[in-house]
């Protein structure tokens, strides 16, 4: 029976990668198609819509089938349930790439960006690849250290943002309004997508793996490192609740 629920869950398992790197395609496409004005890399993306809902509805089915058929409990329920949250936040994943491909479609031929904008929006998006490279390393591997270095990465996306907003508010903003729109709006779109990634890999770190602070800071020897790991874990625990002995 246990051989059986198990094989279940490595299918699911395997959707959520799946999903993972029609995501990182999407992102990659959505990415070329704004700061190179390309049409088709944009129509590429928006028309996959129909194959993320497709995945999402796959991985929902099998999940929701092993909830109401497995009788999961403790630790399998907490797995199965972050896995439920992570396949909503990849299908939100995927939406956001759809939106940034729709701005440069919208505005094509013409750049959806201004010049002086493009390097800014080059290292988001460099950025955000990298992390989606990281998510799918710690849905594979369930490593803890690449989960919360997603939060860090997200630290510079968030600078980013920042940074862009600043400059769309400025009395000395070269563009024109329409621009100033997109870009907020853009640039949004990269930070929402970050936001998504952390919160995958906080699911997996709490939820799916089981690890507690007094478990993994041990291991780490630098003490700035574990002091940013346990002050992430402190936040995990006050999102998500305590970990009990049970599903450890």
């Amino acid at each position: 029976m246990r051989t059986v629920y198990r094989e279940k869950m490595a299918n699911f398992s395997h959707d959520l990668v799946v999903m993972c790197d029609l995501i990182h395609e999407q992102l990659s496409k959505a990415t070329f198609a704004l700061l190179e004005s390309d049409l088709q890399a944009a129509e590429d993306v928006i028309s996959s819509r129909e194959q993320l809902e497709a995945l999402q509805d796959q991985a929902d089915s099998r999940a929701y089938n092993m909830l109401l058929l497995e009788g999961p409990v403790a630790r399998d329920l907490r797995q199965l349930v972050s896995g439920l949250y992570i396949v909503q936040d990849l299908a939100r994943m995927g939406q956001l790439s759809m939106h940034i491909a729709e701005v440069a479609r919208r505005r094509h031929p013409k750049p959806a960006l201004p010049d002086f904008m493009h390097a800014d929006f080059a290292r988001m998006a460099a950025v955000c690849d990298d992390m989606a490279n990281r998510m799918r390393q710690v849905l594979l591997e369930f490593d803890p250290a690449s989960a919360l270095q997603l939060a860090v990465d997200d630290d510079e996306v968030d600078a980013l943002h920042q940074e862009v907003f600043g400059k769309t508010t400025r009395q000395e903003w070269l563009g024109t309004t329409v621009q100033a729109v997109d870009v907020t709006l853009l640039s949004r779109y990269f930070e929402r997508f970050a936001d998504h990634a952390v919160e995958v890999g906080a699911r997996v770190v709490y939820l799916a793996t089981g690890y507690r602070p007094a478990d993994y800071i041990p291991q780490v020897k630098d003490p700035e490192q574990a002091r940013l790991i346990n002050m992430h874990f402190e936040t995990l625990e006050r999102q998500f609740g305590p970990l009990t002995d049970d599903d450890a």
